[in-house]
Order: C-alpha cells, then structure tokens, then sequence
C-alpha cells in the first residue's frame, strides 16, 4: 500500500473503527486511543497491507487486542496496588439516551457475545467474517449472535434501538 492509499484508507476509515471500538469497550478515549495505535502499527506494515484484503479488519483486530492488554495492564496494576478494581473510570457522556442503553447494555455482554454483535451488526461483517475475524467457528459466532440478541433484548424490551434490517444503532 502506498503512502497515498494508506491516507486515504485513514481517512475513509478512522472514524467507523473508533465508533466500533467505542461500543466494544465503553469508553470514547480509550476506543480513539487503541484505534491510533493501530494504524500506527498499520503504517510500520504499510507495504505488506493490501487494500483488497480487508485491511480494515487487521486495524480493528489489532485495536481490540490492544484494548483488551490495556484492560488487564489496568485490572492487574489496581489489584497489585490494593485498589477497587470494580470502580468505573469517568463516564463520558454520550449523544443520548437511546445511545447510553444501548452502549450500557452491551458493555454488560460477555466479550465474545458483544464483539460478535459489534462484528456483525455494526461492521456488516458476515457470520463467516466474524469467525474469520475472531478465530471461533461459524456455529460458535451463531451462537454468540443468538444469546448476545437475547440478552440485549431482556435489557432493552421495546426500547431495543435498530434501524433498517434490525441492525444496532449507535
């Protein structure tokens, strides 16, 4: 990929991961903060990146695994210091209610049901990318997609924000 197509990959991208990332982990800052780490990551890769296979799913891969290390960095500093490592870091506060449900709720999902939902819904990823993306297998990204709706269903009744085709709003 050349300098030229990797700005405009950014730029045609940058915004749609950190939005994904925010609804995976709850947290705008942090979702902007892995998001640029991973271009980073993706600019050092530039040559090896082609724009024909998905290199948006490499940086939003790479993103997550680099929220999910920060989170156990974090998890495991505050219980070494002794620390409430239930507490909540500041909120920061969303566009609205139906966002704050939603985003609530899914931050209550179990990481796998979530990510699959996000993937999914958000991503218009197919189930086969969803496995492809998180290394589990077709029927286990079924599966997730069937308990995570489930679940968000319960939490939301018929508060439940989808748009067109019973896709998830954010």
């Amino acid at each position: 990929m050349t300098p030229q197509e990797f700005d405009a990959f950014y730029s045609a991208s940058f915004s749609r991961l950190t939005g994904q990332l925010y609804a995976l982990t709850g947290d705008w800052s942090e979702a902007q903060d892995v998001v640029q780490e991973a271009f980073i990551r993706a600019w050092d890769r530039r040559r090896g990146l082609d724009p024909g296979e998905a290199p948006e799913a490499w940086v939003r891969t790479t993103a997550r695994r680099l929220a999910r290390s920060r989170w156990r960095r974090l998890a495991r500093g505050l219980h070494l210091a002794g620390r409430d490592h239930g507490r909540e870091p500041p909120a920061v506060e969303p566009p609205g209610e139906e966002h704050l449900v939603l985003v609530a709720a899914l931050r209550d999902l179990p990481e796998a049901q979530r990510c699959a939902l996000v993937l999914h819904h958000m991503c218009d990823l197919s189930v086969e990318q969803v496995a492809a993306e998180t290394g589990a297998g077709v029927s286990a990204v079924k599966s997730r997609l069937a308990r995570g709706r489930n679940a968000l269903a319960a939490v939301l009744t018929d508060q439940t924000p989808t748009g067109e085709e019973g896709k998830l709003r954010v």
